[in-house]
């Protein structure tokens, strides 16, 4: 078996849900870091590997995907060690309920409207976006804390896919001060936080800014 590729850039949240899984499941891999946002463009046959010219794109052993989940759920059931989704049925469909309120709501005002507008800009933040998207971000704590089972994590003692789907959106929520300020009023996200963050996965992943 050779080591799987990972295509995309080490800025990148959903990159980083993928170098996650990896990390988790113990797999070496390599991060071939395509820059979506680059001067000179994406490289030319990348299109043929994401049609929509996002990143991640992931090959092993001459499977090709795209989209996070996808790879995620390949790397856990390819790959041995520790499973990455529960084995009970009630706890693995509210993992994938988890990580569709990620994608559906809160990556776009966690990451996009509160993060990259506040914290993340060139110029003078649009304070007016950043409030206007407070309320949805609180709804997507305050629903994904309602599905928290108690345990360490979200769904019990160790980490699955929903974990680590959100562990890199709430980093960048931290960074920027309106985004701590609600993480603050969720004393079970702070628990979660510390334990998550802890963990080597995490380490191993860190985003460039972090350090």
């Amino acid at each position: 078996m050779s080591d799987p590729i990972v295509f995309g850039a080490s800025y990148s949240v959903y990159t980083r849900v993928v170098l996650l899984a990896l990390e988790e499941k113990g797999v070496p891999y390599r991060l071939q870091e395509t820059d979506i946002f680059a001067a000179d463009g994406l490289p030319a046959d990348y299109v043929e590997r994401q049609p929509f010219k996002r990143i991640p794109a992931f090959e092993h052993d001459g499977v090709r995907l795209y989209e996070t989940s996808a790879i995620t759920r390949y790397i856990d059931e390819a790959f041995p060690g520790r499973s990455l989704m529960p084995e009970d049925l009630q706890l693995w469909a509210r993992a994938n309920q988890i990580i569709s309120i990620l994608d559906s709501y809160a990556y776009r005002t966690w990451v996009w409207d509160i993060f990259v507008e506040g914290s993340d800009s060139d110029g003078e933040p649009d304070q007016a976006k950043i409030t206007a998207a407070l309320p949805l971000a609180e709804t997507c704590l305050a629903a994904i804390e309602d599905l928290m089972e108690g345990g360490d994590y979200f769904l019990g003692t160790t980490p699955t896919l929903a974990d680590l789907h959100a562990a890199p959106m709430i980093a960048l929520l931290r960074a920027a001060p309106e985004g701590n300020d609600l993480l603050n009023g969720h004393v079970r996200w702070l628990e979660w936080w510390s334990r998550i963050n802890d963990r080597p996965s995490m380490a191993a992943t860190r985003f460039p800014r972090e350090g």
